[in-house]
């Protein structure tokens, strides 16, 4: 989880920086773009003006705009046919100049650019047909090339030290996370050990005496009592090892260590599973249908899968509307093997399902814990094996398609 929470932190931070990065860059170079077609068609405009003998020289102030330098402009009257009338001295390769006229006359707009040719263009109707002003922007287009390549280089650059000072960054902070973290599951499991031998303790002495035939009727009753309570707690004490335990497999990689990994028929699991609940799902008033594709295997610790698998039919035959079917699916998606737990029930609230998965959380709070048999923990459980597999589980909750749960691994 803290792995996880980790690169979420580097990923979120790169993206933030990443993109004021290219913004920034983003907007000079859209400026430079901007600026430079200003000046392409402020030259444009001026060949069509000019007289066709004048002779233009770049890097020179023109005579009737002395704010900025002049550009390789060529000027011409050219017939409805295509025909060249006359044309100014500058020189363009009569192919190109044939080429970039006849896209000049047949356009539908009055300019363009051929970024082919590295020519910009803009015509004007006249008594001859024609007059159209050509503009060389080969510098234009290499100046643009160059500073978007040296754009593109200044954000890989800077995304790559980004990443290695936000990766170590992220691993100073998440230290006191991490103390914490490792703090608290320590203590869990501590406090989960020490409490189950005085429970065995109190089991076996509450036993003990409720095997006294002699023990007087209201005596049994509180000694009845606290058996069962010790039995509940006993059971919460297991599930808190259980989570102690999905925990240690999911930090620092440890899975293959805590989990006894081995080949699995998910198939064979799943469909041992639905079956056992048929008889608990006739009693609770629905019933269990299952569409399970065969030999579907996988590497996972077997006894834990098997309590996901269980706690996720458990879940939707107690809460299914009676009269209704319990759809148990499993099928194989690429890669992935994909569960899918239904039922038929009263859609979720958008807080319940945002929550479903935390520990101790129980969606519907005006249940007791004798009426679900639970502690709100069930769920955890499951998600905490699923996570320590490598895989992922979700809800979805709706009226027409009722409670989902989707576990992929």
């Amino acid at each position: 989880m803290l792995q996880k929470l980790r690169r979420e932190f580097v990923v979120i931070t790169m993206a933030l920086v990443g993109l004021v990065l290219v913004v920034a860059l983003g907007s000079t170079l859209v400026s430079s773009y901007m600026n430079q077609s200003r000046m392409v068609y402020s030259a444009l405009n001026h060949g069509l003006t000019r007289d066709l003998n004048f002779t233009p020289r770049f890097g020179e102030p023109d005579d009737d705009d002395s704010r900025g330098p002049n550009w390789l402009t060529l000027s011409a009257d050219v017939s409805t046919d295509g025909t060249i009338i006359a044309k100014s001295s500058f020189y363009i390769d009569p192919n190109v100049l044939t080429k970039i006229i006849a896209k000049a006359i047949t356009s539908d707009e009055d300019s363009g650019h051929d970024s082919t040719l590295h020519l910009s263009w803009m015509r004007m109707e006249n008594e001859t047909g024609w007059r159209i002003s050509i503009v060389d922007t080969q510098s234009v287009d290499a100046a643009l090339a160059r500073q978007t390549l040296a754009d593109v280089v200044i954000v890989i650059v800077a995304m790559i030290a980004l990443f290695v000072i936000v990766w170590i960054l992220s691993a100073w902070i998440m230290k006191p996370i991490q103390k914490s973290w490792d703090s608290q599951r320590r203590f869990v499991s501590d406090a989960s050990h020490e409490l189950k031998t005085p429970l065995a303790v109190i089991l076996a002495n509450t036993q003990i005496l409720l095997d006294d035939p002699q023990m007087p009727s209201e005596t049994r009753t509180w000694v009845e009592s606290t058996n069962d309570e010790a039995s509940h707690m006993k059971a919460l004490v297991e599930d808190l090892l259980t989570l102690a335990r999905t925990d240690e497999a999911q930090a620092d990689g440890g899975a293959k260590r805590i989990l006894a990994l081995s080949d699995v028929d998910l198939s064979e699991l799943v469909d041992e599973c639905a079956m056992e609940f048929d008889g608990v799902a006739y009693e609770r008033g629905c019933s269990i249908e299952s569409d399970i594709e065969p030999n579907i295997h996988l590497q996972a610790d077997r006894t834990q899968i098997e309590r996901a698998v269980r706690t996720l039919i458990d879940n939707a035959t107690k809460y299914a509307t009676k009269g209704t079917a319990v759809r148990v699916s499993l099928k194989k998606a690429d890669k992935h093997s994909v569960l899918t737990v239904n039922n038929a029930s009263s859609p979720m609230d958008p807080e319940d399902l945002e929550h479903i998965f935390d520990r101790f959380y129980r969606s519907d709070k005006a249940r007791s814990r004798e009426e679900t048999g639970g502690f709100g923990l069930g769920l955890a459980i499951c998600k905490g094996i699923i996570d320590a597999h490598g895989g992922t589980i979700a809800v979805t909750s709706t009226t027409q398609g009722g409670t989902t749960f989707t576990v992929t691994l």
